[in-house]
């Protein structure tokens, strides 16, 4: 009976662990995003960039927000790390999507954030993997 009370809270532990390492990645991705967003606003209004630049440069802001908030979460623990990838990933388009469409005052939904959602569990598996194979 002791041992496998035991085993349970350690399921517990490794669960709550799992579980934080994925909210600390997220918020520190969505933080990285704002941050990034802001530095690419600055520089949009001091130079005359083209239109043309803003989505690729905004894909590039996502992967290395998704990329930096993984490291994060599987920095002391690579144990699951391509699931917490992807988890990541999802979830950072998810919280990104309503915290740029609240600034922006705009809540449009599209079929472009499935295309974002596919985009952001991709990168958060890549991410995953390669700091997983690091460790190796």
């Amino acid at each position: 009976m002791r041992r496998s009370r035991t085993k349970s809270i350690e399921q517990n532990d490794t669960k709550k662990r799992f579980d934080t390492s994925i909210i600390k990645g997220v918020l520190f991705s969505v933080f990285i995003s704002l941050i990034l967003i802001l530095i690419f606003a600055l520089v949009i209004k001091l130079t005359n960039l083209s239109d043309g630049f803003i989505k690729p440069i905004n894909q590039v802001i996502k992967i290395l927000s998704i990329f930096l908030g993984v490291l994060l979460a599987v920095r002391k623990n690579r144990e699951g790390a391509f699931f917490k990838g992807i988890l990541i990933g999802l979830i950072y388009i998810v919280v990104s999507f309503l915290v740029f469409s609240a600034l922006d005052k705009s809540f449009n939904l599209s079929w472009s954030i499935l295309n974002d959602l596919l985009f952001g569990g991709i990168a958060g598996a890549i991410s995953g993997v390669l700091f997983k194979i690091k460790n190796k």
